[in-house]
């Protein structure tokens, strides 16, 4: 299946070892980009080459820790001398910790800050530095909308993911006049490897229910996301379908957020 402005393009996709990250590559690659896929997860990422050569694919896939600026410099050197210039650039790399501020290390706050907020300026900056002379392309941020609502035990999180959604807007302001366009997708709750790991004990039924001891609203639509519902989200705006829109943060979440 061809979509215009998909069909035929060259798509960058971070964290594409699981869940949204691949959910995103698999979709994108079905409507005719070629990918070149990244994950610091090996094992992870070789399932998702596999998949997608099952699929008639042939993707370039490197093992890339997003939080080394100069190892993303190089994995968008190797995708464009494999594949071609690139088009679309997906920063789906994350990661989570949960607790309290008061019992949250040091190595955890920035670990979590190093992939979900460098991480996210080092993959924009080097998008920037080649869509921005071509004077085309777009980049997605798959944020989250605990960086837009206060979440408890989620502060590291939450904090991070404001981050590379503000900065994902202050990169598109700068990049509009050159006809790149830049926009943030924030999932909620999704049925992701991350989030079966953090509701091991519970399950979903407390996500949909909400916790007003906690703040927390529950789901209006009564259902956990899937990967492949974000990944739509994405495929939209990278496609021409969404060509006038740019720094804009669409919320996938269910009503979560109600907004």
């Amino acid at each position: 299946m061809s979509e215009k402005g998909i069909d035929g393009s060259v798509s960058v996709v971070t964290g594409a070892a699981s869940g949204i990250g691949r959910a995103v590559a698999l979709d994108l690659a079905e409507r005719g980009s070629r990918v070149a896929v990244a994950d610091i997860d090996p094992v992870g990422l070789a399932a998702t080459a596999d998949l997608l050569a099952e699929r008639g694919h042939k993707p370039l896939a490197r093992a890339v820790d997003v939080s080394d600026p100069a190892r993303v410099e190089e994995f968008f050197d190797e995708a464009e001398a494999d594949l071609g210039p690139v088009d679309t650039v997906v920063s789906a790399a994350g990661a989570l910790a949960t607790g309290p501020v008061a019992d949250c290390a040091d190595q955890v706050w920035h670990r979590v800050l190093a992939v979900n907020a460098t991480g996210v300026f080092a993959v924009g900056r080097a998008a920037a530095r080649r869509l921005g002379p071509r004077g085309r392309g777009c980049l997605v941020t798959v944020s989250s909308n605990a960086g837009g609502v206060p979440r408890a035990g989620m502060a590291a999180y939450a904090a991070s993911k404001a981050a590379a959604t503000a900065f994902t807007k202050s990169l598109g302001l700068e990049l509009a006049p050159l006809g790149v366009r830049c926009n943030v997708v924030s999932p909620g709750s999704t049925d992701t490897p991350m989030l079966r790991a953090m509701t091991a004990d519970t399950g979903y039924a407390p996500l949909l229910a909400g916790d007003p001891a906690a703040f927390k609203v529950g789901i209006p639509l009564g259902r956990v996301g899937t990967p492949q519902d974000v990944a739509a989200a994405v495929r939209f705006l990278v496609s021409d379908a969404a060509r006038h829109i740019t720094m804009h943060e669409l919320y996938v979440d269910g009503g979560a957020t109600l907004r």
